[in-house]
């Protein structure tokens, strides 16, 4: 494992796969998209914050599928860190050909608690180290002759359906979903720029199983999300070389249901914990 922003690895792993980092990928929906692009030839930077016995675990499991792996850890507060991330990939494959922005900082605030250091640490994980390594993939690409390739956003349902539970996660990736357009603009015709939009997937925050299970089904298709469905949905997009600057909302409709709190907090347990002043 290479640790950033301590010294680089010197190994490399030459390789002709394509090449894909995933950020936050030691669990989760990470983890569900990394298990998919490896299982459709891809080579896999795994990046973490903090996972480290997790994303082992995952390394491990890659590896003896014969999936070229290299895990990686930053903090994506870190412009440093962010900028020795992106480097650490080329120098152990040779090559980066696309990125998956699913690391995500998610902690609550609303209007009555919202401070300029919340606002600005959602703004740095979520939106600034996005932006960043899309950058730092084109300019790698533009070293390749004749190379494309494709970042796709992990974005959130609720930007089509707002509420303002957690506000400065949602501005962050209002932000993203912004910045969508504008790379998909900047960095055409070497990067592509997608987003996918996942509903309620996995159990977060105050949401209990029970709660999870009521909400996940409180979509028009009668089921939200899975980690499965948003990794084949990254999987398309980077595959789909007419699509850029556009969303996939991959939520059984949730964003066409309205309500007046983020749905972790439906159940009357879970909205008696936070409720707005």
């Amino acid at each position: 494992m290479s640790t950033v922003p301590s010294e680089v690895s010197r190994q490399t792993e030459p390789t002709s796969r394509p090449v894909a980092l995933v950020t936050g990928a030691a669990r989760r929906i990470g983890r569900a998209i990394a298990e998919e692009l490896a299982a459709r030839g891809w080579a896999l930077a795994l990046h973490h914050r903090g996972s480290a016995a997790e994303v082992q675990a995952l390394r491990r499991e890659l590896a003896q599928g014969g999936t070229p792996v290299h895990v990686l850890q930053a903090d994506l507060q870190s412009e440093d860190q962010t900028r020795r991330l992106a480097a650490a990939v080329t120098q152990h494959f040779g090559r980066w050909d696309a990125l998956v922005n699913n690391a995500s900082l998610f902690e609550y605030d609303c209007a009555a608690t919202f401070s300029y250091t919340a606002l600005e640490q959602h703004l740095r994980a979520n939106t600034a180290a996005p932006v960043l390594l899309a950058q730092l993939l084109h300019t790698h690409l533009k070293t390749r002759p004749a190379a494309n390739g494709c970042v796709v956003n992990l974005l959130d349902q609720k930007l089509w359906n707002p509420n303002p539970d957690y506000l400065s996660y949602t501005l962050s990736k209002a932000a993203l979903e912004a910045a969508n357009t504008l790379l998909a603009q900047a960095l055409a015709p070497t990067v592509r720029v997608c987003g996918v939009a996942p509903g309620v997937t996995l159990v977060s925050g105050p949401m209990t199983d029970q709660g999870f299970q009521q909400a996940h089904t409180m979509t028009p298709l009668g089921r939200s999300s899975t980690p499965q469905d948003i990794a084949r949905a990254v999987h398309f997009l980077l595959q789909s070389g007419a699509i850029t600057g556009t969303t996939l909302l991959v939520d059984g409709g949730q964003h066409l249901a309205p309500q007046a709190r983020d749905v972790l907090f439906l159940t009357p347990s879970a909205a008696a914990e936070r409720t707005p002043n």
